[in-house]
This record gives C-alpha cells, sequence and structure tokens, in this order.
C-alpha cells in the first residue's frame, strides 16, 4: 500500500522509492530507481531522475528537474524552475552518461527560483542561492549567493534571514 499521495496524472515508476506523507501533484514524473523521503512535496511539471536522492521534507516548486547524480538532504527547497546540470560539457551527439557529475543539496539549504546549479557543485548547510543566481562553485553553510556568476552576498541563519556584507 502507498502511503504517499499522487495525483492521477503524476507517473510513478515501478522501482522508485517514496517515503510516507509525501505529495506528488500534476504531471510529475519520479523515475525508477530515484528515492524521495518522507513528507516530501513534489510540485507540478517536476521530474526526479534515475539515482537521484531526495530527503525527507525536501519542497520542490513547479518545473524544476532533478537529474540523475543529484541529492538533496532533509529540508532542502528548490524554488520554481530551478535548474541542475550533471555533465559540464554536453553534446547532444556524444553520450556521457558514464561523466556525470555529483552535486549535493545539504541540510536546510534554499534554492531560489530559475536558479542554476552547475555539477560536481556541493551548496552548504542552509545556505541560500538568490533568485536566478548561476553557482559555479561550492557555496560555504549559511552562504547567501547572488547574481551570475553566483557570488556571496552575505550570511542567512536557520530560519532564512540575511545579512548582506557587500
Amino acid at each position: 500500500m502507498n502511503n504517499y499521495q499522487a495525483h492521477p496524472t503524476a507517473i510513478i515508476d515501478e522501482g522508485a522509492k517514496i517515503g510516507n506523507g509525501t505529495k506528488i501533484w500534476h504531471f510529475s514524473h519520479i523515475m525508477s530507481g530515484s528515492v524521495v523521503g518522507e513528507n516530501c512535496n513534489i510540485g507540478q511539471n517536476v521530474v526526479i531522475s534515475i539515482k537521484a536522492c531526495l530527503g525527507n521534507n525536501v519542497k520542490v516548486q513547479n518545473n524544476v528537474s532533478v537529474y540523475t547524480g543529484v541529492t538533496c538532504e532533509d529540508d532542502v527547497f528548490l524554488g520554481p524552475g530551478c535548474v541542475f546540470t550533471n555533465v559540464s560539457n554536453p553534446r547532444s551527439f556524444i553520450s556521457r552518461k558514464d561523466e556525470f557529475k555529483p552535486t549535493l543539496v545539504k541540510r536546510g539549504a534554499s534554492v531560489g527560483a530559475n536558479a542554476t546549479i552547475l555539477c560536481g557543485i556541493t551548496i552548504g548547510e542552509y545556505a541560500m542561492i538568490g533568485a536566478g543566481a548561476v553557482v559555479t562553485k561550492d557555496v560555504p553553510p549559511f552562504a547567501l549567493i547572488v547574481g551570475n556568476p553566483g557570488k556571496q552576498a552575505g550570511w542567512v541563519d536557520k530560519e532564512g534571514n540575511t545579512k548582506i556584507t557587500i
């Protein structure tokens, strides 16, 4: 018996692991081999790819693809339309599935709407990535990152209160 809720338009592949209390909304696809923790909220038009992993209490807003190689720890927030990559030098005519680079979003971190996270990055605990930022390198815990390329503009606490330092 499933102890999660999925909208009738959602596609849940056999072999996907979904925790108790999770909600999956319209037109989302949870692929085989992915792991979604307990009490997650998966928005509309979200893809959780093979071998992607979400911890508990993760909120994924609409129109996000969590690709193979991405791990989000507990209490992570992924804003609408944020983007993850998993290959540094993609070409449509060259398969580079053996070159996927892991990306780790640590506990409590938030990624803003339309932010882009390049592969191979670690975003530290409770860090906040501003809307539209392009993250090209590791982010320290509690850092506030804004802009393109992403630069540290200050600090954020566990509750999301910011202190701008630039």
